[in-house]
């Protein structure tokens, strides 16, 4: 059976049992490997540049709730304006944040961890969506550790497949501030944009739906999307911000792709984000279960 014929036979079999009364396939869907390969697409160590030369590093190492090992890199900043934690994209590895972390270090003055999800770069294991968001909380708890704050003090920035990491931890547990690049509604949503003759939202074993996570969280928002985004359109960036709670912000980049740099005015838009952010110790946490101790790491 060829592809084409494979895939229509997938698109009836979600059909038939979306009529008799099955939302989703879930784990039982015939395009759940394709799905995983899809969505994560990590470059292993040694791939990519380890030793940049543009800004200084440090390696942070940690483990998840599972005990999968995971590495970051850090940058510290002496009198840093907020501490925050950065989720990249769903392919490559920290090695393609260096230039971007250089900007948050020195134009922005944060002190930043950017965190490799499992399977990505040095960090071990391999990628899944309850793995991802357990390796951000993971991180998140190593900044504020690091930098003797509680977790909610730390400031999310989430670019593409990031983003969707990050609308999770804000809703789930709040944070200082948050901030999206690029950030979908959620991964059925952007698969039927690309695939609008079959029905993902049954297909699709994962979800993350930012739309209805993102109303959960009651905090400062920045967002930014291009209005020429080729992987995930425009209105899902509308959608998302205006499903948003106040205080927030959208930039539209006219013109802009998504892989394109951030312009001169989304720089200013965050430098003034950061400016405005509630003073520290005043977040709020949503989860309770949520470990805010301190002991003596896009957009």
């Amino acid at each position: 059976m060829d592809a084409c014929h494979r895939l229509t036979w997938l698109a009836i079999l979600a059909l038939a049992l979306a009529s008799s009364g099955c939302a989703t396939l879930g784990p039982w869907s015939p395009l759940a490997g394709t799905e995983r390969r899809s969505i994560f697409q990590p470059a292993k160590y040694p791939a990519g540049d380890w030793n940049p030369t543009t800004v200084l590093i440090q390696d942070a190492n940690f483990a998840a709730a599972d005990g999968t090992k995971l590495h970051g890199w850090y940058v510290r900043h002496a009198q840093p304006r907020a501490h925050a934690l950065l989720l990249h994209g769903n392919a490559g590895n920290v090695t393609l944040l260096a230039e971007t972390l250089r900007i948050l270090n020195r134009r922005h003055q944060l002190a930043v961890l950017a965190l490799d999800y499992r399977g990505y770069g040095r960090s071990e294991g391999k990628p899944t969506e309850a793995g991802v968001l357990l390796d951000a909380r993971a991180a998140r708890k190593w900044l504020a550790e690091k930098e003797g704050i509680p977790q909610s003090d730390v400031v999310l920035l989430g670019f593409s497949l990031g983003g969707g990491v990050a609308v999770d931890l804000a809703a789930s547990d709040g944070a200082r501030g948050l901030v999206l690049a690029s950030t979908f509604t959620s991964l059925p949503d952007v698969a039927e944009h690309h695939l609008s003759w079959l029905p993902m939202s049954w297909l699709m074993t994962m979800r993350m739906n930012s739309l209805e996570k993102i109303k959960e969280y009651r905090g400062p928002l920045l967002m930014s999307h291009g209005d020429a985004d080729e992987v995930i359109p425009y209105e899902q960036g509308l959608a998302l911000f205006r499903a948003a709670n106040e205080p927030k912000r959208l930039v539209t980049v006219s013109g802009g792709k998504h892989n394109d740099p951030q312009p001169e005015e989304y720089r200013v838009a965050l430098d003034q984000f950061i400016a405005a952010l509630p003073p520290l110790g005043s977040g709020a946490v949503r989860n309770a279960s949520v470990d805010n101790s301190v002991s003596a790491l896009g957009p």
